[in-house]
């Protein structure tokens, strides 16, 4: 009887500490959660403004945005960086507006994200299926990535304009003793496309440098070895592109990092960023997670700790699609409305 009399205590004691802890943290002074109201039709600023309440990632989002906005209002060098991928998708066009209206100052793409750029310039990609056999799509010539269909004819027409791109390059390499980086050579390349749907084309119009690391890794470096077994003494100069980025970062006032998906262009402008003691805005986009130690995973406050971020940054990492996510982020903070062109 004593035992219960114990227990009947404790569960007492129990509850009381829950009460008074439920009474007295009520969270008064906290944001309401709340999504958007479409009992009151739809206005497109509200509705994004609503996503600073609804919680999850759409509240990381909101805070994206007002980071960007400050990039902005502080007038800081915008680092863009993205993967092949995302020059794949549609959201090379919104690149592109972003270049060709100078609204953002640095690039830093994949090997993908330079030759697929000039590839959709000369010939369209095709909208598939996620679910496409591998082995039809091989047997009938057609490249997959994730839904989007990719023929082999259009890798036939970049083989054509880069050999003839290749020779010029070499030409001056030869005559004038100068060996390109990837930046010098992405500004050449995109001065030889001049189609104003290019990302490159537009970025050599205006003089905005784009930074690729890995400029090797994929079609352009198969076709740079093609190239090399009939010119044995073609260079290109990787090494420079290191100190092209961190002589830029370091006589920047201020920088601010967007950067889509993870990899080589996620890191390159990080690591960029650590001679002057890191990015002063960061805004992530990427699906992928912290638990395997990837950098491509990694979150803002891991950078932190690298110095590649400054610890008073304003930084926030948004979980998702960048097909879904990128668009509302450049509507949100960087695309011009209706009523400014006007």
């Amino acid at each position: 009887m004593k035992q219960d009399n114990v227990m009947d205590e404790k569960i007492e004691r129990s509850h009381q500490q829950q009460y008074h802890l439920k009474t007295t943290m009520t969270l008064d002074d906290y944001p309401r959660i709340q999504g958007y109201d479409f009992e009151q039709g739809f206005n497109f600023d509200q509705f994004l403004q609503s996503y600073a309440t609804t919680g999850f990632q759409a509240t990381h989002l909101a805070q994206g945005i007002e980071i960007v906005n400050a990039m902005r209002r502080e007038k800081a060098t915008i680092f863009l960086t993205y993967t092949s991928n995302i020059i794949t998708s549609g959201l090379r066009d919104i690149i592109k507006y972003l270049v060709k209206h100078r609204k953002v100052d640095v690039l830093v793409t994949s090997a993908g994200g330079v030759e697929e750029d000039i590839i959709k310039s000369l010939k369209p990609f095709a909208l598939g299926q996620f679910n496409a056999s591998g082995k039809l799509l091989f047997e009938h010539g057609i490249n997959r990535t994730g839904n989007i269909f990719i023929p082999n004819d259009r890798y036939a027409v970049f083989d054509q304009f880069m050999q003839k791109f290749l020779e010029r390059i070499y030409t001056i390499q030869k005559e004038q003793e100068k060996i390109f980086c990837p930046k010098d050579l992405i500004r050449e390349l995109g001065l030889e496309i001049n189609q104003d749907d290019s990302i490159l084309y537009w970025a050599a119009k205006n003089n905005i440098p784009i930074f690729c690391p890995g400029i090797v890794d994929g079609s352009l470096g198969d076709l740079i070895v093609f190239f090399k077994q009939s010119h044995p003494d073609f260079l290109l100069d990787v090494s420079k592109e290191v100190l092209e980025i961190t002589k830029l970062a370091l006589n920047c006032e201020k920088t601010g990092g967007i950067l889509l998906g993870g990899g080589s262009s996620k890191h390159f402008a990080l690591n960029a960023n650590i001679f002057r003691e890191g990015f002063d805005y960061a805004v992530y986009i990427n699906t992928a997670e912290e638990y395997d130690g990837s950098d491509s995973g990694a979150k803002p406050d891991e950078a932190v700790s690298w110095g590649k971020i400054k610890p008073e940054a304003p930084a926030v990492k948004i979980h998702g699609d960048a097909t879904i996510v990128f668009p509302l982020l450049v509507a949100g903070a960087l695309a011009e409305t209706t009523s400014e062109r006007q």
